[in-house]
């Protein structure tokens, strides 16, 4: 199965768990024996606005990393049911759907890949209880296992300690983009962004060692490495902002929104005399909004400062460094298996050129 085939096949299952249209076989699924009352209009306010949200695309790399890492595995030992992977593939896309959903509300955010927010086109009501949903809605592709109840309990288990830590990186950065004139260190930041971004890294890599027959200790082990790549995609997602511009997204919003991203810190630790102009223009900009002057003017100083390229590099490394170390901790061969080089080929081509 080459990887068209196998990003074909995630995406039947994600449709599968998250129907283009209510159905009686999806809403028993999903909610038991519910009252006839319950109408269709009424789980709609539920499945629509997540169903267009993962509708607009996303690179779907975490649900393909899941089933790289599980046939990785399961080579080496020669076990494991890579059609596990796929089924659970939920697990990692709903709850990265959920936490756009969120993270857009939080960030008083108007777009989301090039499209109004869920928020705006189905009310803040509407958009915060089926975000919420949606992480609830993700582990019930464990039920549909045909696994010994100790197994899919640790599938349970693993998903929720990653769902608790995913919050408590999103509470950290909520903090500090509150607070302009508070700037965390640079490892407060890689802390808040192993666990906000490198969380779903994590459980692709987590849920996909388990289903490849690997033990619970590899699956922690691999799955700390994982979170490493997350954090490397983090600061390149935080250089793109000040550079290009996200997909869907302005150039500079990051600086409306008050984020402390890497290149901000960097230039901080390196000019602390920028400290209080840079919290000036945060302050400016979120008054002002993505027109502000004070957004370019913030972004010319970190450019002159040299730190959104410093930024840039660290990212780089950090991607292609973790993603060979995960490789190698089931790769018996100094030459990359087949399996090994589609993972590191998956992350070297979401790399953006130097």
């Amino acid at each position: 199965m080459n990887i068209t085939e196998i990003r074909n096949k995630i995406e039947d299952n994600l449709n599968q768990f998250l129907p283009e249209a209510v159905n009686s076989l999806w809403t028993n699924a999903a909610f038991g024996n519910i009252p006839e009352a319950v109408k269709e209009n009424h789980i709609s306010q539920l499945l629509t606005p997540c169903r267009s949200l993962m509708s607009l695309g996303g690179k779907r790399w975490r649900p393909l990393l899941q089933v790289l890492v599980a046939k990785l595995v399961s080579k080496d030992k020669n076990a494991g049911d890579v059609e596990t992977a796929f089924k659970l593939t939920p697990l990692v896309e709903f709850v990265h759907t959920a936490s756009l959903i969120h993270d857009d509300i939080e960030d008083a955010a108007d777009t989301r890949r090039g499209k109004p927010a869920a928020h705006i086109t189905y009310g803040l009501d509407t958009a915060l209880n089926a975000g919420a949903w949606l992480y609830f809605t993700a582990p019930a592709a464990i039920d549909t296992l045909n696994l010994p109840e100790e197994k899919k309990n640790l599938f349970y288990s693993l998903f929720m300690m990653e769902l608790r830590r995913l919050h408590l990186g999103q509470a950290m950065d909520i903090f500090w983009h509150r607070n302009p004139d508070i700037f965390p260190s640079k490892e407060e930041y890689q802390s808040m962004v192993q666990n906000k971004t490198g969380t779903l890294s994590c459980l692709a890599v987590l849920t996909g060692v388990l289903c490849g027959g690997g033990s619970k200790e590899e699956a922690l082990t691999a799955g700390d490495i994982a979170r490493g790549i997350g954090e490397g995609f983090q600061i390149l997602d935080d250089v793109q902002n000040l550079t290009t511009g996200n997909p869907g997204k302005k150039r500079g919003d990051d600086i409306v929104e008050g984020k402390k991203s890497l290149p901000v810190l960097m230039h901080i630790e390196e000019y602390p005399e920028d400290k209080d102009i840079i919290a000036s223009c945060f302050i400016n900009a979120r008054k002002e909004g993505i027109m502000s002057e004070s957004v370019e003017k913030c972004i010319s100083i970190l450019e002159k400062g040299g730190c959104i390229k410093k930024a840039f590099e660290k990212g780089h490394s950090l991607v292609r460094e973790k993603s060979l170390q995960l490789v190698k901790m089931f790769e018996k061969n100094s030459e990359l298996s087949e399996n090994a080089k589609a993972i590191v080929d998956l992350f070297e081509s979401m790399l953006p050129e130097v």
